[in-house]
């Protein structure tokens, strides 16, 4: 495997120079998104792109802030990894940005433990801090910390800031982040974490913008992708979510099971004589709406498909939804409005409109015509729930909280 590092950057020095930007890396586990943003007060997007496919045939694609393609790269092989992949986009990005200098980086950390509670710049003790916490998150944490291994590598002198999935929950009731374990396995850090979190913080953040008052109130975010979970929040801070001690908890997801009965383990490995890789392969990536289905993880496939299996796959993830509403209401005691994002929550109306139906208990009405229409606002004049659409965008909030960091 390819482990190349990029070689060289342009002479680029830190500061708040408005003809400088900033980049912002979010890796997965089979892919890196990354955005390109002015580094002025105004932050507006250059570029827009991601890496798919690595470690299986990869593709590049790129586009300005209008959406227009500018440049598309594919790989046959499987050989490009997580520090290949880097190198590739710096390498890119370079030639967009032309003699615009690079002054930062940020960077999606999926687990910040019970460390790190807030942005912060990357250095040989954070670095050891984040690799401890492997264990935790051992399918996303190793890609997340492979890019900024390769940029320390390429250019040391550039400040990188680490941007957690977990923060945004820190400010839960010591209550909701305990399981009923003993008290050594949580003092251990055996507990409930969350994730998802610079999504949330996002929709807050445009919430606060936009709509001021919804933003104060009672709201159930329902982040709804291939990964999805759903968030309680009152007057802007996490109070219950439906992720726990790992991103596989909670929801029925695209091919991750959520919450299971441990006893479901005990058996896998006890009768069927699973070991742990078998087990975490299962949870993780033969399950959810792929595994239900035996078609596909994708909801836009399965919605087509004729299959009852495909339907009961859908119906089971709007089932799992709607009942862990029922848990975050109780959470929150009461609930002033619903917002629906990522690419399920913002782009699938059908299934926008089944979880609204199945919470007609807590006073939200659908407007039909507004949900096909994707309006921010879906839900009816006079509900007393009201529903929303808003769009994530997780890079921008790195973005935001990286040109904070260099300005402090």
């Amino acid at each position: 495997m390819s482990t190349a590092a990029p070689t060289s950057l342009p002479d680029e020095s830190p500061g708040m120079s408005t003809q400088g930007c900033i980049a912002v890396l979010n890796a997965g586990s089979s892919s890196i998104k990354f955005a390109l943003y002015e580094a002025g007060t105004d932050g507006g997007l250059l570029f827009r792109g991601q890496v798919e496919r690595i470690g299986q045939s990869p593709h590049l694609k790129v586009a300005n802030a209008r959406g227009e393609i500018v440049a598309e790269r594919n790989w046959t092989t499987g050989s490009l990894d997580h520090r290949g992949a880097t190198a590739e986009i710096l390498k890119l990005g370079r030639e967009l940005l032309k003699d615009r200098p690079v002054l930062a980086f940020g960077h999606r950390v999926v687990h910040g433990g019970m460390e790190f509670t807030a942005p912060v710049k990357i250095d040989a003790g954070v670095m050891a801090a984040l690799a401890r916490l492997v264990p935790l998150a051992p399918l996303h944490q190793p890609h997340n910390l492979a890019p900024i291994e390769a940029i320390s590598e390429a250019a040391p002198h550039l400040p990188q800031i680490a941007c957690f999935d977990t923060a945004f929950h820190r400010t839960q009731p010591a209550l909701a982040q305990q399981f009923a374990l003993p008290r050594d396995l949580t003092a251990a850090g055996v507990r409930r974490y969350g994730f998802h979190g610079l999504s949330y913080d996002f929709i807050v953040t445009r919430l606060r913008e936009t709509v001021p008052m919804l933003a104060r109130s009672r709201l159930i975010i329902a982040h709804l992708g291939n990964g999805a979970s759903l968030c309680a929040v009152r007057d802007g801070r996490s109070v219950a979510s439906t992720m726990g001690f790992t991103a596989v908890d909670g929801l029925m997801m695209g091919t991750r099971s959520g919450a299971l009965d441990p006893g479901v383990l005990l058996y896998l490995m006890q009768e069927r004589g699973l070991d742990a890789a078998a087990i975490e392969d299962l949870l993780y990536r033969r399950s959810g709406l792929l595994g239900v289905s035996g078609i596909s993880s994708d909801m836009r496939t399965l919605r087509q498909s004729a299959a009852p299996e495909a339907a009961e796959a859908v119906a089971l993830f709007v089932y799992r939804i709607v009942r862990e509403m029922g848990s975050l209401a109780a959470a929150l005691g009461g609930v002033d409005g619903i917002v629906f994002t990522a690419g399920i929550g913002e782009n699938d109306a059908a299934t926008r409109a089944e979880i609204v139906a199945g919470c007609g208990w807590l006073g939200v009405n659908l407007d039909e015509a507004r949900n096909r229409g994707g309006d921010c606002r879906i839900s009816a004049d006079g509900s007393r729930v009201s529903a929303w659409v808003v769009p994530t965008d997780e890079e921008q909030m790195i973005a935001r909280y990286t040109r904070a960091a260099l300005a402090s």
